[in-house]
């Protein structure tokens, strides 16, 4: 039952990795927005109950951290091509957030591998805020096939996400997970100096 226990956050995590390629078979085959909505539904429930379980199960690993935030980007990726298929008018409207976010996660993934020699995974507060907004905007889009205030408020939280990680990868000396502020990384980097260049 233990080992169970310990595979599950990892299959809700493998979920939201097969719902997106899902999403995107659906919007090319022009399902209704009410089945597109209940995927990304889905998934924000599996990204919620996934750290909450590994958590009361004490398996939340380094390992099923990064794996989780690996799979939010590979889904919300999946979202971003759905939007293009189903919903091309709010795809152009938002295109140049949108292009902003999507460079900013890749310099964020090439400077974290540079560093750290593997992505980052701080789940900061922005990032679970950033995550809720996101998903609740997306569903609503498919939901009634309109674009609504959260989409454009969700990539401008995504960017500042991204700079307050960036910000929090040059701060810290080396990989942690589950940095929820600047400040908390600015307190690890200033016990590494104190530590490591004593007075």
């Amino acid at each position: 039952m233990k080992l169970a226990k310990q595979h599950i956050p990892w299959a809700m995590a493998a979920l939201r990795v097969a719902l997106g390629p899902l999403l995107i078979l659906g919007a090319r085959a022009n399902w209704n927005g009410a089945a597109l909505a209940g995927i990304v539904l889905t998934a924000l429930l599996s990204d919620i109950f996934d750290g909450i379980l590994a958590r009361r199960w004490l398996c939340d690993t380094p390992a099923v951290r990064l794996f989780d935030s690996m799979a939010d980007t590979a889904f919300y990726l999946c979202v971003a091509v759905a939007l293009r298929l189903s919903l091309p008018t709010v795809w152009h409207a938002n295109l140049p957030l949108l292009l902003t976010l999507l460079g900013l996660e890749c310099a964020r993934f090439a400077i974290d591998f540079a560093r750290f020699g593997k992505p980052a995974s701080y789940h900061s507060y922005l990032a679970k805020s950033w995550g809720l907004v996101m998903a609740i905007g997306v569903t609503a889009l498919f939901a009634l096939h309109r674009s609504n205030p959260l989409i454009p408020l969700a990539l401008l939280m995504g960017i500042a996400c991204d700079l307050e990680g960036l910000a929090i990868s040059f701060i810290l000396p080396a990989w942690r997970r589950d940095i929820k502020t600047l400040p908390a990384a600015w307190r690890i980097r200033q016990q590494w100096i104190a530590a490591n260049f004593p007075a």
